[in-house]
């Protein structure tokens, strides 16, 4: 395609469709026998159970189609979760969590449950893992050209006609902007959709929660919470690959 831009200044491939062979990408990722993790959250207003069965059906039906696939539901209602038929490749796991007093706090703290369960649980089960927003139904196949070290979804925000993107850069601290060397530019990165090599998302998220813990003594907090510590990690670890917006397509654009 000539169309997009495809590879990042960093030598990094953006994944458009039409980019790539899956047929070629599946056979070897096959070769490989690899198990790939996905988690995602179902607490206070994103619990409604339209939004499960909606992410869980679809996801079932085209994240990684005909490869092992293990979904983490963390909810605070598990008991209400209705059984859910899979493909006989992919398994569900439902694991409660706390009701915190605010879906804020939730989204604060996702990024140190993801990494406590990859601490405790998930290195051992997958070799890959990836958060997705439980709001999401997914309408054509994501496979394996998502596969690699470090994976940023670039926002669909960033791509449309009145560059939305200029609210976050007028955001920067004069200290952030002097930061990033003249000439040099980056992306602005979803919390919707992102993941990676287990080792690698440990980092992130480690890195993220401190972050977020160290905003809270100091008594401030990042406009886009996880996403504003997502972008900041990002742009100091350059992810191995990017997925295109058309991976998480904002239905409001």
């Amino acid at each position: 395609r000539r169309d997009v831009l495809v590879l990042t200044p960093w030598l990094a491939p953006i994944v458009w469709e039409g980019t790539f062979s899956r047929d070629i990408l599946n056979a070897q990722y096959v070769q490989k026998n690899l198990v790939t993790g996905v988690v995602t959250f179902a607490v206070k207003k994103y619990w409604y159970i339209q939004f499960i069965e909606g992410f869980m059906r679809s996801a079932n039906k085209y994240f990684l189609a005909g490869h092992q696939v293990n979904f983490y539901l963390f909810t605070d209602n598990p008991e209400k979760v209705s059984h859910l038929q899979m493909a006989p490749e992919n398994h569900l796991f439902v694991i409660p969590v706390q009701n915190h007093s605010s879906w804020q706090d939730i989204s604060t703290s996702r990024m140190d449950i993801i990494s406590s369960y990859i601490h405790s649980q998930f290195q051992y089960e997958v070799d890959y893992l990836y958060s997705m927003d439980i709001d999401v139904q997914l309408l054509a196949h994501v496979g394996v050209e998502i596969i690699d070290a470090l994976v940023g979804t670039i926002s669909s925000w960033q791509f449309t006609p009145h560059h939305e993107n200029k609210a976050h850069e007028a955001e920067q601290s004069p200290e952030t902007q002097a930061a990033i060397p003249e000439g040099q530019w980056d992306f602005h990165y979803t919390a919707s959709f992102y993941g990676g090599s287990v080792s690698e998302v440990y980092k992130l998220t480690r890195a993220c929660f401190k972050g977020v813990m160290e905003d809270r003594e100091n008594g401030i907090e990042a406009r886009w919470r996880d996403e504003s510590h997502l972008n900041k990690y990002l742009l100091q670890h350059k992810p191995t690959r990017l997925l295109s917006p058309e991976y998480y397509w904002d239905t409001e654009l």
